[in-house]
């Protein structure tokens, strides 16, 4: 890959929040789709960890064409595959190897790989990337990780996930570093039960209103 792939930064630069949500349906999934792209949050990380998940997308993409829908939890170069013959604009996997950097390259898919080191971190300034996921982000070590980061890596931009709660992702954007915040709090399972898609709605306005 020469020179940082722009479409990973355009994508995460177009909402605060990435909403990371779990499909149980399809059905559910496209109304999940709806609300939150009416709610406005554009972008929607789709996880791969439910046997429906590809065609998940596949069917946010055809009922919400103007959403960017792209899959999370990418462990396999299959998966990168799959993803994109679905229809998935971009792929977020929780780490990262040699085989997956190729697996992006090969299929020509926006990525955004998890570090959580500097180790894994410098691994992907060297496949030429310059965005990438914090995950955990709580976890790993929060906002003052990512504090400490800005100086040594001071032109790499972040997408922390993990842990982070409607109440704690303002703390993450207000760093010079960091673009927008992964979260599932606005796909609870207990929203998606009741399908409270209204709710969901109401929960994405809120978010779309966060800024750093």
């Amino acid at each position: 890959m020469s020179g940082a792939d722009p479409r990973v930064r355009a994508v995460l630069k177009l909402a605060p929040v990435i909403p990371v949500y779990t499909p149980e349906s399809v059905d559910e999934a496209v109304h999940v789709a709806q609300a939150l792209f009416n709610g406005g949050l554009p972008v929607i990380e789709v996880t791969l960890r439910t046997a429906i998940a590809m065609e998940a997308i596949q069917a946010m993409v055809e009922a919400v064409p103007d959403a960017v829908v792209g899959a999370g939890t990418v462990l396999t170069a299959t998966q990168m595959e799959r993803v994109k013959a679905a229809g998935g604009r971009f792929a977020v996997a929780p780490g990262a190897t040699e085989r997956l950097y190729a697996a992006a390259r090969d299929t020509d898919l926006p990525f955004l790989p998890g570090v959580a080191t500097s180790s894994e971190l410098m691994l992907g300034l060297e496949h030429g990337l310059d965005t990438f996921k914090f995950f955990p982000a709580v976890q790993a070590g929060g906002t003052a990780m990512l504090s400490a980061w800005n100086g040594p890596f001071g032109d790499v931009r972040f997408c922390p996930t993990g842990g982070i709660s409607a109440q704690t992702a303002r703390d993450f954007l207000h760093l010079p570093n960091v673009l927008c915040v992964g979260g599932s709090w606005l796909t609870t399972r207990a929203l998606l039960q009741a399908r409270d898609w209204a709710g969901i709605e109401e929960l994405a306005r809120a978010s779309a209103a966060l800024v750093g």
